[in-house]
């Protein structure tokens, strides 16, 4: 089986079969073709995966992701798009994973580590000189179940008028 450029898929050179492996619970496609970059929590290879559509790179091993900061807000507005919920209960923040310190699995350099903005409540870190986020195990989940702003904010407003 061959990873298919740019697709979810795996292409079988001799049948022509396509595969598409099953999403985890996360929504993750995990693809299983290694990559060139190694992990920066574990230092294994990376694996090819999508998510909401786009590839990213998948940690086998810890369930982390990198992904491109290009197609970052993409992947979660289409992952939050086939959510039937939000989640139930919100994660307090971990202060502690700021004191965190990781180098991109691209340059090497220190990733920036900081509260991600646009809830769930996660710590992320990202490499502004290679454009890339790297979130551990659940981060992404969470921030694509956490409320939309705009429609709570709607949905509150709409209370208020009536």
């Amino acid at each position: 089986m061959r990873l298919e450029a740019d697709k979810e898929c795996l292409v079988c050179d001799y049948c022509g079969n396509i595969h598409y492996p099953e999403a985890n619970a996360e929504g993750i496609r995990v693809l299983d073709e290694p990559s060139k970059v190694s992990c920066p929590v574990c230092a294994i290879p990376l694996v090819h995966a999508a998510a909401g559509g786009e590839r990213i790179l998948y940690c086998n091993h810890c369930h982390g992701t990198l992904i491109s900061m290009g197609v970052f807000m993409a992947i979660v507005q289409d992952m939050r798009s086939r959510r039937d919920t939000a989640a139930g209960s919100a994660h307090p923040i971990n202060w502690k994973d700021l004191d965190r310190r990781i180098n991109c699995p691209q340059c090497g350099r220190q990733m920036e580590t900081h509260p991600y903005g646009g809830g769930g409540n996660v710590i992320i870190d990202d490499c502004e000189n290679c454009g890339l986020n790297w979130l551990d195990y659940s981060e992404l989940d969470r921030i694509v179940r956490a409320p939309d702003r705009e429609y709570t904010r709607a949905t509150r407003d709409e209370r208020n008028v009536t």
